[in-house]
C-alpha cells in the first residue's frame, strides 16, 4: 500500500494537481455565471407575464432562420425566459438561446447554451478546461486518469494513516484520525497531509466516482454495467398515438453530449399550443423551472422536463399532446430506480447545483484542501532526498522493496485478482499500474549495480 500510494503520488499526483485547480472553478462557475450575465439571466420590469406564446414568436423574429427547439419560461419574478434553436454552425450539444423579458416579451440578447444544464459560454469554457484541457477527445485521459486514481490514492493513503495512528499506544482513539499530532514538529506534514485528507475523504470518493462516469474508457464500462443492471436513466416517451416511437433526451451526461434536434422549421400551430401546454404542465405539479421541448414533426408530444437547477433535486418529466391539452405519458422521479437516482444526485453534487451555492463552497473548500494534501505529500517526498551531497541532484526515495515477497499467499492473490479487475475495469489504472512495475524494476536494477560497485 505504501509503493502504490507513494508512485501514484509522484506519477499521478500532478494530473489530479490540475483537476483539482481546475475543478475549484468549476465548483463556483454557476455563481459566476449568474455575476457575468445577469443581463441575459435576469430582468428588473415587473407586472403581468406575456402569454408565452408572444415570447417565443419575439425570439423567432430574433432568429428567422434557425428552427426552433425548445423553450424554458422564467421561474419567477426577475426570470427570463430562454427560447433555444438548433443552430447547425455549431459544435455538438450546443444550441442557440434567445433570452426574453417575460413582462414585455422584448428580446434582451442571445448566446450559445450548452447541453442540460443550459451553461453558457464561460461556464462551457470552465467545464471544458476541467475535463479535457481544451485539447479534445485526448484531454480528456488527463480527466480520467486524475478520476481513475483519486479513490485508490485515497484509501490507500487512509489505511497508512490508521496504521500509524494505531502503532502509538497513546493514539489510538478514533479522534485521532481526524486531527493531526502537532506534538510532533518532525512529521508536521505528513500529519496535516494525512489528517486533511481524512476530512476531505467522502466528498473526494464521490468526486472520483462521478467523474469515472463522464471518462472514455471506464465510462463506457460503468455504462455497461448499468444497462445490464437495468440502473439507466428512464425517459419519457413523445409517441402520440398512431405514430412512430421516440422519446426525448434523458441521459444524466447530457450535458456533455446530447444529439441535435432535426433542423426543421417552426410552425406557427407548434407556438400557439405552447400555453395550452405549460398550463397542463403546471396543473399536473411540476412547479420546478422546465424547459419544454417544441415538436418539429407531426405525430410528436410536447415533452416538458424539469431542468438541472441548483437546490432541484428530482427531475419529472411529462408528455402532452399540442392539440388536446392530454397527457400522454409521465414519468415521476419517484418512479426512477434507486442507482438512477443515486447516479442524478451525484452528478448533480458534482456539477455544484444540488444545494446552491453551499454545494459550490463547499466543492471549493475540498479542492483547496486536496491541493494542500498534493503540495504536502511532494513536500515529504522532496524532504526525503539524500542530502550528504549537496552537489548532485537528488529526491526522495521510494519507501523499503521486496514487499510484495515478503506477503503471505492468501493475501497476495486476491490483491493480485482485484487488481487485474480493476486494471480491466478502468484501462488507465492498469496501464499506469503497469508503467510503475517497469519504472519499480528499472530503479531496482540501478540501485543493485550501484550497489555491487
Amino acid at each position: 500500500m505504501l509503493r502504490l500510494h507513494f508512485y501514484a503520488g509522484v506519477f499521478v499526483a500532478p494530473f489530479i494537481l490540475i483537476a483539482a485547480v481546475t475543478g475549484a472553478l468549476y465548483a463556483i462557475a454557476p455563481t459566476l455565471e449568474n455575476i457575468t450575465n445577469r443581463g441575459l439571466l435576469h430582468t428588473d420590469s415587473t407586472g403581468p407575464v406575456k402569454p408565452l406564446s408572444d415570447q417565443i414568436r419575439a425570439a423567432a423574429a430574433q432568429q428567422p432562420d434557425l428552427a426552433l427547439a425548445a423553450v424554458a419560461p422564467a421561474q419567477g419574478t426577475g426570470d427570463t425566459t430562454r427560447v433555444i434553436f438548433t443552430d447547425p454552425t455549431l459544435g455538438s450539444s450546443e444550441r442557440r438561446a434567445v433570452f426574453v423579458d417575460p413582462v414585455t416579451a422584448e428580446p434582451l440578447g442571445d448566446s450559445v447554451v450548452y447541453g442540460s444544464s443550459g451553461a453558457l459560454p464561460m461556464r462551457t469554457w470552465i467545464s471544458q478546461l476541467h475535463s479535457d484541457l481544451h485539447l479534445g477527445e485526448p484531454g480528456r485521459l488527463y480527466s480520467e486518469l486524475a478520476a481513475s486514481w483519486l479513490w485508490v490514492i485515497a484509501l490507500a493513503g487512509l489505511v497508512l494513516w490508521i496504521r500509524r495512528v494505531r502503532a502509538r499506544r497513546e493514539r489510538r482513539s478514533a479522534r485521532w484520525l481526524l486531527w493531526p499530532d502537532r506534538s510532533r514538529p518532525r512529521g508536521r506534514s505528513l500529519n496535516w497531509h494525512a489528517a486533511v485528507g481524512v476530512w476531505i475523504l467522502p466528498i473526494v470518493l464521490l468526486l472520483s466516482v462521478t467523474g469515472m462516469t463522464w471518462s472514455t474508457y471506464a465510462g463506457e464500462n460503468i455504462k455497461k454495467v448499468r444497462e445490464e443492471m437495468s440502473w439507466t436513466t428512464p425517459a419519457v416517451s413523445a409517441k402520440l398515438p398512431g405514430a412512430a416511437a421516440t422519446s426525448m433526451p434523458a441521459g444524466e451526461h447530457s450535458h456533455h453530449a446530447m444529439p441535435d434536434p432535426a433542423a426543421v422549421s417552426p410552425s406557427d400551430k407548434a407556438i400557439e399550443q405552447a400555453d395550452l401546454v405549460y398550463g397542463v404542465v403546471r396543473a399536473n405539479g411540476i412547479e420546478s423551472p422546465v424547459e419544454i421541448s417544441i415538436p418539429a414533426a407531426e405525430g410528436v408530444a410536447f415533452t416538458a422536463k424539469e431542468r438541472r437547477m441548483p437546490g432541484v433535486l428530482t427531475v419529472d418529466s411529462i408528455a402532452v399532446d399540442g392539440a388536446t391539452g392530454e397527457v400522454t405519458d409521465e414519468l415521476r422521479y419517484s418512479d426512477w430506480s434507486l442507482a438512477a437516482k443515486l447516479t442524478n444526485w451525484g452528478i448533480q453534487f458534482h456539477m455544484g447545483l444540488m444545494f446552491g451555492l453551499l454545494n459550490q463552497l463547499l466543492l471549493l473548500a475540498v479542492m483547496v484542501g486536496l491541493i494542500t494534501v498534493i503540495v504536502r505529500g511532494y513536500l515529504m517526498w522532496w524532504r526525503r532526498r539524500p542530502t550528504k551531497d549537496a552537489k548532485a541532484f537528488a529526491v526522495g526515495k521510494a519507501p523499503r522493496r521486496g514487499a510484495l515477497r515478503q506477503t503471505p499467499p492468501w493475501l497476495l492473490l486476491p490483491f493480485a485478482v482485484a487488481a487485474v479487475v480493476v486494471g480491466w475495469f478502468a484501462p488507465l489504472i492498469g496501464l499506469s499500474v503497469l508503467g510503475f512495475l517497469v519504472v519499480d524494476v528499472v530503479v531496482g536494477l540501478i540501485a543493485r549495480r550501484r550497489a555491487s560497485a
